[in-house]
């Protein structure tokens, strides 16, 4: 279907954990034939993939594919691999007219989880689905992961970057109900035995203020980073610390030690931190398995619908101790 000759686009729209879990399948399709690698995405995240070595061209749009569809014709594509699959993707791929493949969303397995609890979904990350998908390109993983490439220099990060060793430490997140509340923060603060350096967004610059003045264990860079400047300061950490967001997800691709706080979102639903099989990476899920609401939601919510956030308030105060005991013991 593709070899050296061809020209593949690759489709994911959004957010930047995803887009981050795409790495793989950009890798090794462009490794495996040789061949030409375009990417599309909305352009409010096109600083996650502009510096991926893969990439041959990245395009972009504001909202809809009419903005691009006349550039992306005069590509005459051989391939479009859909890992977004939505109404979207449906309609670029009618437009352009040519073979793609995509993969099983589970959305029926997911709703069932989060609305029923039944729990029928597989044992399997989504990058890995994303390969199953592959086997029609004789695309095979080749167990390295995924990647991610931020395009600072050393002199650039140097005006940012703590020289201590330092944790990482990741107070945003999109959703409030994936976000890491202020007592379980301040848990952590007191219990790391290296500084936080605090990283997050003008939604929780209050809250980064708030931890910076009571602690002296503090680096607060809250809404002073762009993103590539935050993941290269979660490269540089010793180890981790964030809620389910796309930080989580490069802290993987630079195979950095880290601990999850899971909430409303649950690593069950297939989008854990992935390292590929050449890596054995630390990684402590901390979740609250007193509680039977949770997960309920695939990609997060504004506000806990049983108005209590049980999942993220009361999670167990020890289990934080012992899961930064636990890396710090690896480091």
């Amino acid at each position: 279907m593709i070899g050296k000759n061809s020209k593949v686009l690759i489709v994911r729209f959004s957010s930047i954990g995803d887009i981050v879990l795409t790495t793989p399948i950009v890798r090794t399709v462009k490794q495996t034939h040789s061949c030409e690698v375009h990417f599309l995405t909305k352009e409010k995240f096109r600083q996650v993939v502009e510096f991926n070595p893969s990439i041959d061209k990245l395009y972009t749009i504001s909202r809809e594919i009419t903005e691009i569809s006349s550039s992306l014709k005069k590509e005459k594509y051989d391939l479009i691999i859909d890992l977004h699959k939505n109404l979207r993707t449906i309609r670029l791929k009618l437009a352009l007219g040519v073979p793609s493949i995509s993969f099983d969303k589970i959305n029926v397995q997911k709703w069932l989880r989060v609305k029923t609890r039944i729990n029928i979904l597989p044992k399997i990350h989504l990058v890995d689905r994303y390969f199953q998908s592959m086997k029609r390109i004789d695309v095979a993983n080749d167990g390295n992961g995924l990647e991610y490439y931020h395009g600072l220099t050393e002199y650039d990060t140097a005006q940012f970057l703590p020289t201590e060793p330092y944790v990482a430490l990741v107070l945003g997140a999109t959703y409030y109900t994936k976000r890491i509340q202020e007592s379980k923060l301040r848990i952590i603060i007191s219990t790391t035995r290296l500084p936080c350096v605090l990283l997050g967004g003008a939604d929780v610059a209050d809250i980064a203020a708030s931890l910076e003045a009571d602690s002296k264990n503090v680096v607060n860079l809250c809404n002073k980073l762009t993103l590539n400047q935050s993941a290269a300061t979660v490269l540089n950490s010793r180890y981790t610390i964030t809620g389910d967001t796309g930080l989580m997800h490069i802290a993987a691709a630079y195979k950095v030690p880290t601990m999850v706080l899971w909430g409303s979102t649950a690593y069950e639903l297939g989008m854990y931190p992935y390292h590929g099989d050449n890596y054995d990476i630390p990684v402590v899920h901390i979740v609250n398995r007193k509680i039977s609401c949770s997960p309920c939601s695939k990609i997060g919510r504004d506000i806990c619908p049983k108005g209590h956030f049980k999942c993220m308030l009361e999670i167990d105060d020890s289990d934080i101790v012992n899961g930064i005991r636990l890396l710090e013991k690896g480091k």
